[in-house]
């Protein structure tokens, strides 16, 4: 049971009540980048939408403009207007990058709790991202910038529980060691709140779509999704693939559950995933360039 902590002779206010009060101290979505994640949600938005929400903010069509000349993308002709950048890339790729920009800045810092140095949940969020899409593309779903984003923000609640996890991380391992808890049930039980739970409130009060929310809720247990949702599995497969191949490895490992029936039901080949990760690894060089370019590097 969460304890409480008292504050002056105000109040008491129990650990959960003031890790959630800990949410203002992240700096929200812009403006701009919320209404591109809504536009991205609806079905009947346009690339002309999307270029007039964007291309009167110059910071954001500047970072923009930067990231489309990366080496990550690599085209052969050099992007110079917002338009432009929507043509070659798609709406799906521009609102990506935009949404990007928009939430780096709260990645910088290092998550001692769960051993990451700066910029290396940044980098673990990006990949994890960048997998997600490339899953999503293969199912050929309608709504991939969901995924991407929701992939990219799944671990956000981490950036407020490391300093939790950190007090109680000797307990936690116990938990994990001697009784079987996975990493996250153990955060749960002697915390109050798990990364996944705290990151999905971050996304409510960030007033996100309940879909992303739910995706973010449930990014360790994906078996809580509906049948017919193949969002959150995808983001629950990008993780693991993450994990498997050494990205973005902290002080919670690989102490996470495996769902195989939930990998099954998306049909994907042993030579669908081997593509998967060959496709990350091949432009690795890029993704650092844009982790960096992005505003979340060291």
């Amino acid at each position: 049971m969460a304890k409480n902590i008292r504050y002056g002779a105000q109040e008491d206010m129990t650990e959960i009540d003031k890790i959630l009060s800990e949410i203002v101290t992240l700096k929200p979505v812009s403006h701009i980048a919320h209404r591109v994640i809504d536009l991205c949600c609806d079905p009947q938005s346009s690339l002309r939408e999307l270029v007039e929400v964007i291309k009167y903010d110059q910071s954001i069509t500047a970072n923009l403009l930067r990231v489309c000349n990366s080496s990550y993308f690599g085209l052969m002709q050099k992007i110079v207007s917002v338009q432009q950048a929507v043509a070659y890339l798609g709406l799906s790729k521009v609102a990506n990058l935009v949404v990007m920009g928009s939430t780096a800045y709260n990645f910088k810092t290092a998550q001692k709790g769960y051993d990451l140095g700066e910029g290396e949940l940044w980098q673990y969020s990006v990949a994890s991202a960048i997998i997600a899409q490339d899953l999503a593309e293969k199912k050929r779903l309608g709504n991939i910038s969901l995924v991407f984003t929701s992939a990219l923000l799944k671990d956000i609640g981490k950036l407020i529980l490391h300093t939790y996890v950190k007090d109680s991380f000797e307990e936690i391992n116990t938990a994990v060691q001697t009784r079987g808890l996975s990493f996250i049930e153990a955060e749960k039980e002697i915390i109050g709140i798990d990364h996944a739970g705290l990151g999905a409130k971050v996304a409510e009060s960030w007033n996100f779509p309940p879909v992303m929310v739910d995706i973010i809720r449930n990014h360790h247990n994906p078996n809580r999704a509906p049948s017919d949702d193949p969002n959150t599995p995808i983001v629950y497969l990008a993780d693991s693939i993450c994990m498997m191949i050494g990205v973005g490895l902290g002080a919670d490992g690989l102490a996470y559950r495996y769902y195989q029936e939930i990998v099954n039901r998306l049909e994907f080949s042993s030579h669908d995933l081997q593509k998967t990760i060959a496709a990350f690894w091949e432009k690795i060089k890029g993704v650092q360039e844009l982790v960096n370019l992005s505003g979340g590097g060291r």
